[in-house]
């Protein structure tokens, strides 16, 4: 359900609910009841006092939702601007390390579209991800990668990465002093 349908929803019971406020309340001030313990009038003033219980609790939950999203949106853009700037200062140490394993899915024998398959799963897509991007069938893009397995002489998607990340280290913190 996208955003325009849970606007709309919210639309509609946000009217349903003024409507019994404003229908219950116009309702016993024309019934203008001189015994205000009736069952009746019991019955009304609940029903009244339910609706705006609820419309009070919806507004909070909606507002409160509404924060939430707009924190989400600016905790994904942060975290885009820290991954966009991250690959502008790798680009060329991204650029040597692509070459790399390229050259290294060749010495392999991969075929093109067992190398484009590959490094997918090196970026961590599923199978199913890669078949939709890349307009094969699950099935073939899971023939490919035991193919890449097999080649690469690794047992799964987590050894192919290894064989490219094992050795990769951090640089020593800085000594104190």
């Amino acid at each position: 359900m996208d955003e325009h349908d849970l606007r709309g929803m919210r639309v509609v019971l946000a009217g349903v609910l003024a409507a019994i406020v404003v229908g219950g309340t116009v309702d016993l001030i024309l019934d203008a009841p001189e015994h205000w313990l009736t069952p009746h009038v019991i019955y009304e003033v609940v029903l009244i006092g339910g609706a705006l219980a609820a419309s009070v609790w919806l507004w909070r939950a909606w507002r409160q939702a509404a924060e939430s999203a707009t924190a989400l949106r600016r905790s994904l853009s942060e975290h885009q601007a820290d991954r966009d700037a991250w690959r502008a200062r790798a680009r060329q140490s991204l650029e040597v390390l692509g070459r790399a394993v390229d050259e290294q899915m060749g010495r392999w024998g991969l075929t093109p579209a067992e190398r484009e398959v590959a490094l997918l799963l090196l970026k961590g897509h599923g199978h199913k991800q890669i078949a939709g991007a890349t307009g094969r069938s699950e099935r073939t893009v899971r023939q490919h990668a035991v193919a890449v397995y097999r080649k690469a002489g690794v047992g799964g998607r987590a050894e192919l990465a290894a064989f490219f990340l094992a050795d990769l280290e951090l640089p020593p913190e800085p000594s104190p002093g």
